[in-house]
């Protein structure tokens, strides 16, 4: 390799580690304040640059706002058709999607707390459209398996398989708002407690 070429994959390397780095502050600051609050001087600041010197890497904070969520969203979805390929049964794949939400918060938890607050609004636009997409895979993902298991006799029939969705959508992802990364418990912890409440209950047999 030429003394060129090495220079400037180098330096592509180091871009691409500072336009994480951005991104990362991007999205804590999106999560705090708010996106419709949130300007591009805000993100810089935070950085610790000039916002001008910002605009080197994104043009706008929509484009921030768009690698932020469809980056989580993206990785969220390789993680979750890995589990529905796998050939589980339902109640084990329902365990295996659970745990992969928590990782999925566990590596963007600034993320999820955007897309939570913001989505709604921003699926208004139409290059976040694809927000709306993947909440439909979601909600038609979750009450397929709740079928399935039901069928299977891994789950119960008598409840009502919406509001079970939303319980299990609701009390998985409201996780982001309070979850720390390095905490006394981890990710995988967290869901192997959350799926002993929801399958077994917290009464004592």
């Amino acid at each position: 390799m030429s003394p060129r070429r090495r220079d400037a994959e180098g330096t592509a390397a180091a871009r691409a580690e500072r336009r994480a780095e951005l991104l990362a502050t991007a999205a804590e600051v999106f999560a705090s304040q708010g996106y419709a609050a949130t300007t591009v001087r805000k993100v810089a600041d935070a950085a610790g640059i000039l916002g001008g010197s910002l605009y080197y890497h994104f043009d706008s904070k929509e484009s921030m706002a768009d690698e932020i969520l469809s980056t989580f969203l993206d990785e969220m979805w390789a993680a979750y058709d890995r589990v529905l390929a796998a050939g589980l049964g339902a109640r084990e794949t329902l365990e295996a999607l659970v745990v992969e939400s928590f990782r999925s918060i566990d590596r963007h938890r600034p993320a999820v707390v955007v897309y939570q607050n913001e989505s709604k609004h921003l699926a208004t636009s139409e290059r976040f459209h694809y927000l709306l997409e993947s909440r439909r895979r979601f909600e038609e993902m979750w009450l397929a398996l709740l079928d399935r298991g039901i069928e299977e006799g891994a789950f119960r029939p008598d409840l009502d398989r919406s509001l079970v969705y939303r319980f299990i959508r609701d009390t998985v992802w409201v996780a982001a708002t309070w979850y720390q990364t390095g905490g006394r418990l981890s990710a995988e912890e967290i869901a192997k407690q959350y799926l002993a409440m929801v399958l077994e209950g917290i009464q004592a047999s």
